[in-house]
Protein backbone atom coordinates (compact mmCIF):
# COMPACT_ATOMS: atom_id res chain seq x y z
CA UNK A 1 0.00 0.00 0.00
CA UNK A 2 1.42 3.62 -0.47
CA UNK A 3 1.14 5.90 1.87
CA UNK A 4 1.44 9.81 1.37
CA UNK A 5 2.22 11.48 5.11
CA UNK A 6 3.56 14.69 6.73
CA UNK A 7 5.67 13.51 8.95
CA UNK A 8 9.77 14.34 10.78
CA UNK A 9 12.83 11.95 10.80
CA UNK A 10 13.56 11.29 14.48
CA UNK A 11 16.00 8.53 14.07
CA UNK A 12 18.18 7.72 11.23
CA UNK A 13 20.50 4.94 11.10
CA UNK A 14 22.80 3.77 8.56
CA UNK A 15 22.32 0.10 6.78
CA UNK A 16 24.81 -1.41 4.72
CA UNK A 17 26.62 0.57 2.10
CA UNK A 18 23.92 2.68 0.87
CA UNK A 19 20.74 2.54 2.58
CA UNK A 20 19.44 4.31 6.03
CA UNK A 21 16.69 3.20 8.48
CA UNK A 22 14.16 6.05 9.04
CA UNK A 23 12.26 6.75 12.18
CA UNK A 24 9.28 9.04 10.86
CA UNK A 25 7.41 10.72 13.27
CA UNK A 26 3.88 11.44 11.20
CA UNK A 27 0.76 13.13 11.95
CA UNK A 28 -1.72 10.82 10.15
CA UNK A 29 0.20 7.70 11.25
CA UNK A 30 2.18 7.77 14.44
CA UNK A 31 5.57 6.25 14.25
CA UNK A 32 6.72 4.16 11.50
CA UNK A 33 9.61 3.05 10.51
CA UNK A 34 10.93 2.88 6.62
CA UNK A 35 14.09 1.89 4.78
CA UNK A 36 15.78 4.54 2.56
CA UNK A 37 17.68 2.88 -0.31
CA UNK A 38 20.46 4.31 -1.37
CA UNK A 39 19.76 7.63 0.80
CA UNK A 40 23.40 7.22 1.89
CA UNK A 41 24.57 8.46 -1.24
CA UNK A 42 25.22 12.47 -2.19
CA UNK A 43 23.30 11.80 -5.54
CA UNK A 44 20.15 9.86 -4.63
CA UNK A 45 17.17 11.88 -4.75
CA UNK A 46 16.41 10.41 -0.76
CA UNK A 47 19.27 12.15 0.91
CA UNK A 48 17.78 15.22 1.52
CA UNK A 49 15.06 13.98 3.14
CA UNK A 50 16.80 11.13 4.86
CA UNK A 51 18.19 13.58 7.19
CA UNK A 52 17.19 13.95 10.93
CA UNK A 53 15.43 16.32 12.17
CA UNK A 54 14.00 16.98 8.47
CA UNK A 55 10.32 17.90 8.30
CA UNK A 56 8.32 17.06 5.28
CA UNK A 57 6.10 15.05 3.22
CA UNK A 58 6.90 11.32 2.83
CA UNK A 59 5.46 8.91 0.33
CA UNK A 60 6.30 5.22 0.90
CA UNK A 61 5.17 1.86 0.60
CA UNK A 62 3.89 -0.36 3.62
CA UNK A 63 2.47 -3.98 3.44
CA UNK A 64 0.29 -5.29 5.94
CA UNK A 65 0.95 -5.69 9.59
CA UNK A 66 4.00 -3.21 11.24
CA UNK A 67 6.57 -4.61 9.45
CA UNK A 68 8.99 -2.04 8.08
CA UNK A 69 8.05 0.51 4.90
CA UNK A 70 10.10 1.38 2.16
CA UNK A 71 10.81 5.42 1.21
CA UNK A 72 9.82 6.02 -2.41
CA UNK A 73 10.13 10.04 -1.90
CA UNK A 74 9.74 12.90 -0.07
CA UNK A 75 9.91 17.04 -0.22
CA UNK A 76 10.91 19.01 2.88
CA UNK A 77 8.66 21.82 3.86
CA UNK A 78 11.24 23.14 6.87
CA UNK A 79 15.11 23.16 6.85
CA UNK A 80 15.35 24.12 10.25
CA UNK A 81 18.76 25.62 9.43
CA UNK A 82 19.76 27.57 11.55
CA UNK A 83 18.85 24.81 14.76
CA UNK A 84 21.54 22.17 12.35
CA UNK A 85 23.85 24.68 12.14
CA UNK A 86 23.95 25.20 15.89
CA UNK A 87 25.78 22.24 18.29
CA UNK A 88 23.45 23.27 21.16
CA UNK A 89 20.78 23.91 19.41
CA UNK A 90 20.89 20.28 17.64
CA UNK A 91 21.44 18.65 21.55
CA UNK A 92 18.37 19.93 21.93
CA UNK A 93 16.55 18.99 18.97
CA UNK A 94 17.93 15.27 19.22
CA UNK A 95 17.22 14.93 23.10
CA UNK A 96 13.59 15.68 22.06
CA UNK A 97 13.82 13.10 19.04
CA UNK A 98 14.86 10.63 21.68
CA UNK A 99 11.97 11.66 24.43
CA UNK A 100 8.88 11.24 21.48
CA UNK A 101 10.92 8.08 20.18
CA UNK A 102 10.58 6.50 23.47
CA UNK A 103 7.23 7.91 24.92
CA UNK A 104 4.85 6.99 22.03
CA UNK A 105 4.36 3.70 20.10
CA UNK A 106 4.46 2.36 16.68
CA UNK A 107 1.05 2.93 14.14
CA UNK A 108 -0.66 5.38 17.05
CA UNK A 109 -0.91 8.78 15.53
CA UNK A 110 -1.22 11.80 17.64
CA UNK A 111 -1.39 14.93 16.01
CA UNK A 112 -1.37 17.13 19.03
CA UNK A 113 2.07 15.70 19.80
CA UNK A 114 3.20 15.83 16.28
CA UNK A 115 2.62 19.43 16.10
CA UNK A 116 4.25 19.50 19.68
CA UNK A 117 7.55 18.32 18.06
CA UNK A 118 7.33 20.39 14.58
CA UNK A 119 6.78 23.54 17.25
CA UNK A 120 9.55 23.02 19.35
CA UNK A 121 11.59 22.62 16.58
CA UNK A 122 10.60 25.67 15.11
CA UNK A 123 11.15 27.43 18.56
CA UNK A 124 14.45 26.29 18.25
CA UNK A 125 15.21 26.96 14.72
CA UNK A 126 13.90 30.56 15.52
CA UNK A 127 16.34 31.51 18.31
CA UNK A 128 14.09 30.75 21.18
CA UNK A 129 15.18 30.23 24.83
CA UNK A 130 16.04 26.40 24.13
CA UNK A 131 16.21 25.66 28.22
CA UNK A 132 12.47 26.98 28.57
CA UNK A 133 11.39 25.29 25.15
CA UNK A 134 12.85 22.37 26.75
CA UNK A 135 10.97 22.18 29.73
CA UNK A 136 7.42 23.15 28.33
CA UNK A 137 8.30 20.29 25.97
CA UNK A 138 9.24 17.84 28.26
CA UNK A 139 5.93 18.64 30.39
CA UNK A 140 3.73 17.92 27.19
CA UNK A 141 4.86 14.85 26.51
CA UNK A 142 5.13 13.48 29.95
CA UNK A 143 1.97 14.59 30.23
CA UNK A 144 0.69 13.01 27.18
CA UNK A 145 2.22 9.67 27.56
CA UNK A 146 1.00 8.90 31.08
CA UNK A 147 3.20 10.89 33.32
CA UNK A 148 1.57 14.01 34.12
CA UNK A 149 2.95 15.65 37.06
CA UNK A 150 0.40 17.15 39.38
CA UNK A 151 0.70 20.73 39.31
CA UNK A 152 -2.78 21.94 40.47
CA UNK A 153 -2.48 22.22 44.02
CA UNK A 154 -0.97 20.07 46.45
CA UNK A 155 -0.97 16.56 45.61
CA UNK A 156 -1.56 15.41 49.21
CA UNK A 157 -4.23 17.86 50.14
CA UNK A 158 -5.35 19.41 47.39
CA UNK A 159 -4.45 22.95 48.52
CA UNK A 160 -4.28 25.43 45.88
CA UNK A 161 -2.97 28.59 48.26
CA UNK A 162 0.57 29.09 49.75
CA UNK A 163 4.04 27.90 49.38
CA UNK A 164 5.02 25.39 47.65
CA UNK A 165 7.78 22.43 47.35
CA UNK A 166 7.85 19.25 44.44
CA UNK A 167 7.42 15.55 46.25
CA UNK A 168 9.52 13.35 43.34
CA UNK A 169 7.78 10.56 45.74
CA UNK A 170 4.42 11.75 45.53
CA UNK A 171 4.56 13.05 41.95
CA UNK A 172 3.76 16.59 42.43
CA UNK A 173 3.76 20.04 44.26
CA UNK A 174 3.32 19.78 47.97
CA UNK A 175 2.27 22.54 50.09
CA UNK A 176 3.87 23.76 53.61
CA UNK A 177 1.33 21.98 55.48
CA UNK A 178 2.15 18.71 54.07
CA UNK A 179 5.65 18.53 54.17
CA UNK A 180 6.08 16.14 56.49
CA UNK A 181 4.67 13.77 54.49
CA UNK A 182 7.83 13.74 51.88
CA UNK A 183 10.80 15.18 54.29
CA UNK A 184 13.21 14.76 50.78
CA UNK A 185 10.84 16.87 49.06
CA UNK A 186 12.33 19.60 46.96
CA UNK A 187 12.35 23.11 47.97
CA UNK A 188 11.24 25.50 45.36
CA UNK A 189 10.76 29.35 45.12
CA UNK A 190 7.55 31.01 44.14
CA UNK A 191 8.71 31.99 40.78
CA UNK A 192 9.65 28.46 39.91
CA UNK A 193 5.80 26.91 40.88
CA UNK A 194 4.72 30.02 38.60
CA UNK A 195 6.46 29.23 35.57
CA UNK A 196 6.21 25.36 35.97
CA UNK A 197 2.16 26.03 36.56
CA UNK A 198 2.72 28.40 33.23
CA UNK A 199 4.13 26.10 31.46
CA UNK A 200 1.94 23.15 31.52
CA UNK A 201 -0.81 25.41 30.61
CA UNK A 202 0.69 27.37 27.73
CA UNK A 203 1.03 25.96 23.87
CA UNK A 204 4.50 26.25 22.32
CA UNK A 205 3.36 28.67 19.60
CA UNK A 206 2.23 31.29 21.97
CA UNK A 207 5.63 30.97 24.29
CA UNK A 208 7.11 34.50 24.00
CA UNK A 209 10.36 35.36 25.87
CA UNK A 210 10.59 34.79 29.10
CA UNK A 211 13.34 36.14 31.41
CA UNK A 212 14.19 33.43 33.70
CA UNK A 213 16.60 33.60 36.78
CA UNK A 214 19.76 31.04 36.61
CA UNK A 215 18.71 29.56 40.08
CA UNK A 216 15.20 28.99 38.65
CA UNK A 217 16.16 27.80 35.30
CA UNK A 218 17.93 24.98 37.61
CA UNK A 219 15.29 24.56 40.01
CA UNK A 220 13.12 23.66 36.65
CA UNK A 221 15.50 21.00 35.24
CA UNK A 222 16.07 19.44 38.76
CA UNK A 223 11.94 19.10 39.77
CA UNK A 224 11.37 17.66 35.65
CA UNK A 225 14.56 15.46 35.49
CA UNK A 226 14.34 13.91 38.87
CA UNK A 227 10.27 13.68 37.89
CA UNK A 228 11.44 11.69 34.96
CA UNK A 229 14.08 9.42 36.76
CA UNK A 230 11.67 7.78 39.95
CA UNK A 231 8.30 7.88 37.65
CA UNK A 232 9.80 7.15 34.10
CA UNK A 233 11.60 3.64 32.77
CA UNK A 234 13.42 6.84 30.21
CA UNK A 235 17.05 6.64 30.45
CA UNK A 236 18.38 8.71 27.30
CA UNK A 237 21.87 8.92 25.88
CA UNK A 238 20.40 12.25 24.28
CA UNK A 239 19.75 13.89 28.05
CA UNK A 240 23.59 13.12 29.05
CA UNK A 241 25.13 14.56 25.51
CA UNK A 242 23.06 17.54 26.24
CA UNK A 243 24.18 17.74 29.95
CA UNK A 244 27.32 17.85 28.50
CA UNK A 245 27.27 20.37 26.08
CA UNK A 246 24.98 22.76 28.17
CA UNK A 247 28.31 22.84 30.31
CA UNK A 248 30.18 23.72 27.57
CA UNK A 249 28.09 26.86 26.50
Amino acid sequence: MLIRAEGIVIRSNDYGEGNKILTLYTKEHGKIGVMARGAKKTKSRLSSVAQLFTYGNFLFYKGAGRGMGSLSQGEPLESFRELRQDLLKTSYAAYFAELTDKIVEENEPNAYLFRLLVDSFRLLDEDKDAEIVSRLFELKILSSGGYRPSLNGCVVCGRTEGYFGFSVQEGGFICERCYHVDPQKLSLQPGTVKILRTLYLIEPYRLGNINVKPETRAELKKVLWFFMDHHTPLRLKSRDFLEKMTKLF
